[in-house]
């Protein structure tokens, strides 16, 4: 059995120590993402290197996962009691086959054959190099390649309240794209020529392992591979400019998530999670999922009315209240380059970013 640190040793808070800056970086203020998201989804994939293309047959438990950016690429982390584990290091050093990415544990991989690697690599002095300390780890975006990115507005009681609208009858869905990935120690670079306003969203991500249509809503957390923090990092100005969400919602590097993907059955009650986030130390948002109006189980059941759900799919589930949005006018005090933003939920850890101005 795969013996990974306790989810109490997950840190929470701004006391939290800080990840050393990543050192991927060539000038101060490089764009975060997209360049090495261009870099790994321009490579040619296909449904037999990626598994069975429907997800593991067993949804893994009791296991931590993360991406690490490694020779201009993403691959599979796991976290242990020796540190996080660069599972396909792990894989040549000990001779057994591995998964490369995330992506390849999302789309089928054999998840047993993966526990059975870990542990060998936890008790194998072989594997040594393998393991880098958390504080250490340049980490990625810890899903590289959904098919789709869901999102949802006014999904919270009290943050509804604050903005003075009608509660929704039905779930508000808009989307991100790809280019918005990012990930825990990573930098949002600001488009300054674009908007102004911008603002942090914390939110749980879901992460589905299962492809389905018209699923059960009783049968709906059957479907969730795991857990992750988000950040539904916002341009206001952008957002409002039209009917539409989207355009202050896809800016390149305004979707981190991560820096864990927890896996599902670590999670008893994913309607009980504690919500924060920090900006420059100081607490903004403090909530609980207990105050979604739409739970997770009627987020999957709906959406999968409309669309089939796939391994991979991501859902930002909404914010709660004490957005810089739901402030009083006369009290916005807006994100600018240099604040330093941490969203943190319960048993899912620390998510942090550090915005920057625009780059010529």
């Amino acid at each position: 059995m795969v013996r990974l640190k306790s989810r109490g040793g997950l840190r929470n808070g701004p006391d939290a120590k800080e990840f050393p800056e990543a050192r991927w970086r060539r000038r101060p203020g490089a764009a975060a993402a997209p360049a090495v998201l261009e870099a790994a989804q321009q490579k040619t994939r296909t449904v037999a290197s990626r598994g069975n293309g429907n997800g593991p047959k067993d949804l893994p438990r009791n296991m931590t996962f993360c991406t690490l950016r490694r020779d201009g690429r993403f691959v599979l982390g796991v976290r242990t009691q020796r540190g996080v584990l660069d599972v396909e290091k792990a894989g040549k050093a000990l001779r057994r086959p591995a998964p490369s990415t995330i992506d390849d544990v999302l789309q089928g991989t054999d998840t047993q054959a993966l526990k059975a690697l870990i542990d060998a690599a936890v008790s194998n002095g072989a594997a040594k190099a393998a393991f880098v300390a958390e504080d250490q780890a340049p980490f990625g975006p810890c899903v590289t390649n959904p098919e789709k990115i869901m999102m949802l507005g006014y999904n919270y009681k009290k943050h509804v309240m604050e903005m003075k609208i009608k509660t929704p009858e039905s779930p508000v869905l808009f989307n991100k794209y790809n280019n918005a990935l990012n990930w825990h120690g990573g930098i949002i670079n600001l488009p300054q020529k674009a908007a102004r306003k911008f603002d942090y969203e914390v939110e749980l991500v879901v992460v589905i392992g299962k492809t389905g249509r018209d699923i059960p809503k009783e049968k709906a957390l059957d479907y969730v591979f795991g857990y992750c923090v988000g950040n539904d990092f916002s341009a206001r100005d952008l957002q409002f400019k039209t009917s539409q969400l989207m355009l202050g919602k896809t800016s390149d590097g305004f979707a981190p998530v991560g820096p864990w993907l927890v896996t599902a059955d670590q999670i008893p009650d994913v309607q009980a999670l504690q919500l924060r986030t920090h900006v420059n130390g100081e607490i903004r948002q403090n909530s609980n999922t207990n105050d979604m109006i739409f739970d997770v189980k009627t987020i999957i059941s709906y959406a999968s009315q409309v669309w089939t759900l796939k391994p991979g799919d991501i859902f930002f589930t909404g914010t709660p209240e004490g957005t810089i949005l739901g402030t009083p006018e006369d009290r916005q005090v807006w994100l600018k380059a240099g604040d330093v933003v941490v969203t943190s939920i319960e048993k899912l850890g620390d998510l942090r970013i550090t915005l920057a101005a625009q780059q010529a």
